[in-house]
């Protein structure tokens, strides 16, 4: 990467500019263009942006652009489609979102982009995976948001009801991001301790721990039951996302990523532990699965690769 760090982000709804805001608020980046089919508001944004780097960690250059400057960007942000409605589920956003993803594909390939594409248009493993295919780029550089979101909700809510801090609790949601995600519990640790030892030792109720999963399969749902949409959680996890790229930390997150024979599948984006570096996904991690969790990933993957069949018919993929 060169030294002047460049993100384009396409989509200036709630989601890309809560983690426009949150990147104002850290820092880690030099450069943040806008794009979107509103190209007024796209502008808006912008202004509203710079209107608080006086007052931001470092100083960003924010402005509203066109797909020519995806060319010499490091990191292109999608965050464009339609927005997941009350009772609607992630999965029923595909057709649209799929057509609006295989174009907008197009027009950061045709800029002559050769970065690292994030992807967090839901269904995000299926919109992964059409821009995969249409830019052609290499499969570690397409990365989707997948369970990233889900992964910190598990920790905020297992840490709250352990009363330990969720710097200390190691667990990831894996498959889909939908309803047909999961946590493998054999693979989920406090501090140095399997979650199954500290429940034992503290006798605790299991029950207690698979309300929790509940609450994280449900919360987009009750989010958006409640204020209409979700994007705070998401922009800051996509925050964490693009400086782990940048600073190449080598950190274990839990995206998006396409599978080659990995969890026993291949030829799809799913949810799971990845090494992300400064050239996208550096390694997939493969946790050990039971009998049980591999089910759940294989029904998991039997859901999208239907989706992604459909997909692919209806684009020409």
């Amino acid at each position: 990467m060169k030294e002047n760090r460049k993100v384009t982000l396409i989509g200036t709804g709630m989601v890309g500019m809560s983690m426009a805001y949150s990147l104002l608020n850290t820092g880690g980046i030099d450069e943040l263009v806008l794009i979107d089919l509103d190209e007024e508001k796209a502008k808006g944004e912008a202004m509203d942006l710079n209107h608080g780097i006086p007052y931001s960690r470092h100083k960003i250059k924010v402005k509203a652009g066109t797909y020519k400057e995806c060319r010499d960007s490091d990191i292109v942000v999608i965050c464009a489609g339609a927005n997941q409605k009350e009772g609607q589920t992630r999965l029923e956003l595909t057709q649209i979102n799929a057509r609006i993803m295989k174009d907008i594909s197009l027009k950061v390939k045709g800029s002559g982009f050769q970065g690292i594409v994030i992807v967090a248009s839901n269904p995000v493993d299926i919109m992964s995976y059409v821009a995969y295919k249409v830019m052609g780029i290499d499969k570690s550089r397409v990365i989707g948001s997948g369970t990233l979101l889900d992964t910190a909700r598990m920790r905020y809510l297992l840490s709250e009801y352990l009363d330990v801090s969720s710097d200390d609790i190691e667990a990831y949601i894996l498959g889909e991001h939908g309803d047909s995600s999961f946590i493998s519990w054999m693979n989920t640790y406090v501090g140095c301790k399997t979650l199954i030892e500290y429940v034992d030792e503290k006798k605790l109720d299991m029950h207690d721990l698979n309300d929790i999963y509940n609450d994280v399969k449900n919360a987009a749902y009750e989010i958006i039951e409640r204020k209409k949409a979700t994007y705070y959680g998401i922009g800051l996890s996509l925050n964490k996302l693009v400086l782990s790229i940048f600073d190449d930390t080598h950190k274990i997150l839990c995206v998006s990523a396409y599978l080659d024979h990995e969890y026993k599948h291949k030829d799809i984006y799913m949810g799971v532990p990845c090494v992300i570096g400064r050239d996208g996904i550096k390694e997939i991690i493969e946790l050990p699965l039971n009998g049980v969790d591999q089910a759940k990933f294989d029904e998991s993957y039997e859901i999208l690769r239907k989706v992604k069949r459909e997909v692919k018919k209806d684009l020409g993929l």
